[in-house]
């Protein structure tokens, strides 16, 4: 007799960052780091679907892949519709895993696409030469010291790059087309150009399917009685007690903070692609 006054929960996971191990001041999105949350979200019960926040500008192909083919997998065990929201961006990896969600929701300003491979690197061998270093390898394989960046870039080695980036982005390709099936303009190649949208461009080219916000778009589709369960990582006490005294003088580990900085920076370069 009550249960027709129940609300319905939908289950909240956000995913928000680089994607991939970026060091310990900031943590990147993995696997590991998602898994267990997305595992607590597709258990609850008769929930009408899961939503999942994502705002990331890319990241680690693999990692990438692994979430995707993980919310597919529960989704379909469970046989539960998955909604996407996009916050700020949702480019290259972090496009590739809203690809999982039934339907995707933008906002006007929200940026999507970036559908392709990218590696960068830097050139040191002029630098090194001018100051009188010799660099020393020793390798037992033809491709072991590819892309060094303390020599002279090889033609036999960009040619090798080119050929494992062209395997990743065929598949970042078929996962694209999979996903998105009859909705997006397969004759628009400007899709695949690795180009990014905002929101409204996104939705004509059959990118994302329409704008809107969690509440909103969810009370439309299920009715106003909702109740959102907002799934979030546990922090464990020796985390918690680490971060607190990272600074202190018996945690101090130069290499580490130096090496963490350099990450930092690196993830910012990634987000500063998008304009965040």
């Amino acid at each position: 007799m009550f249960n027709f006054f129940k609300k319905k929960i939908i289950p909240v996971v956000h995913i928000s960052g680089v994607i991939g191990n970026i060091g310990g001041l900031r943590n990147g999105v993995t696997i590991s780091s998602v898994e267990n949350l997305l595992e607590k979200a597709f258990k609850i019960k008769n929930a009408p679907a899961v939503a999942i926040i994502i705002n990331s500008p890319g990241g680690s192909p693999v990692q990438s892949s692994l979430i995707y083919k993980r919310i597919r997998s529960l989704a379909s065990k469970k046989k539960v519709k998955v909604i996407f929201f996009v916050e700020d961006v949702a480019a290259s990896g972090g496009y590739y895993i809203a690809c999982a969600g039934d339907e995707i929701y933008v906002d006007e300003n929200s940026i999507i696409g970036s559908i392709g491979v990218i590696y960068a690197s830097f050139g040191f061998e002029k630098l090194i030469k001018k100051y009188g270093i010799e660099r020393r390898i020793f390798t037992t394989g033809k491709y072991k010291s590819i892309l060094d960046s303390f020599q002279k870039q090889k033609l036999s080695d960009v040619k090798k790059l080119k050929s494992v980036q062209m395997e990743i982005f065929k598949n970042f390709k078929n996962v694209v087309l999979e996903s998105r099936n009859r909705k997006i303009n397969r004759k628009n190649q400007n899709i695949f150009s690795g180009g990014f949208w905002v929101g409204k461009e996104a939705i004509k080219l059959g990118l994302v399917d329409g704008i809107g916000d969690l509440k909103t778009t969810m009370e439309k589709k299920f009715g106003k009685k909702l109740k959102y369960l907002v799934i979030k990582p546990k922090k464990s006490f020796v985390k918690s007690i680490l971060s607190k005294s990272f600074f202190s003088k018996e945690f101090v580990d130069t290499k580490k903070i130096i090496s963490d900085i350099i990450a930092y920076m690196e993830s910012r370069n990634i987000w500063g692609r998008y304009g965040f």
